[in-house]
């Protein structure tokens, strides 16, 4: 029986905007955005701030030294804010509600950084000005771990912090590579399509799991 769901954030969460990125980076200097940026996994030292190798300030000190300028931190945050493609989907967080209310375990298992995660939460986030961790039980992010999906300890940190069981645990994810991994460690998995409503194909997956 399923008890436990975790979500990755962007791209099942929120709308995931790729493009979008590459133009607020650019728009503050970043002139090869298109080649420092990725959809899945962060590179150089975009991957130091999600992987939690270096400090939200440390981030901006080394983008400025890309940009060849100053930036503020509401300038950098402005950056990472391009990812976010649309306002929160308000029927994705009153499916996490019901969820919670029916007795499911929730949780976020995601690849981020300090700056995306201060946006979320603030009271920005919803329309309710309602932040991500009162629609969750707890949130696991890679920066405060230390460790980045697809890397299966990641996954084992969570399973062991929650105290939950993979067969009894679903971890609905847009990445084949981060669902592969789950998957290995005996975790049920879902894999979304970027952007898109996930509660139908979820529901199934729970009567399935009864």
């Amino acid at each position: 029986m399923i008890r436990n769901i975790a979500f990755d954030f962007g791209g099942v969460l929120f709308d995931l905007a790729y493009e979008g990125a590459i133009e607020t980076f650019r728009a503050i200097g970043l002139e090869d955005a298109d080649q420092r940026l990725d959809r899945y996994h962060q590179r150089g030292v975009f991957e130091l701030l999600e992987s939690g190798r270096i400090s939200a300030d440390d981030f901006r000190h080394e983008l400025e030294q890309l940009c060849h300028r100053e930036l503020t931190y509401e300038e950098v945050l402005g950056a990472w804010l391009g990812y976010v493609g649309a306002p929160m989907d308000e029927e994705k967080l009153k499916d996490l509600d019901q969820l919670r209310q029916e007795g499911f375990r929730t949780f976020l298992l995601s690849n981020t950084n300090p700056y995306v995660q201060s946006w979320a939460e603030s009271a920005d986030f919803s329309r309710s000005h309602r932040p991500l961790s009162s629609y969750l039980e707890k949130c696991y992010t890679s920066y405060e771990v230390g460790i980045m999906k697809p890397d299966p300890a990641i996954f084992q940190f969570m399973l062991n912090d929650a105290a939950i069981e993979p067969a009894e645990t679903i971890f609905l994810d847009d990445s084949p590579a981060n669902i592969q991994a789950a998957s290995a460690l005996g975790i049920q998995t879902m894999l979304v399509e970027k952007n898109q409503p996930w509660m139908q194909n979820l529901r199934k997956r729970l009567e399935e799991g009864k």
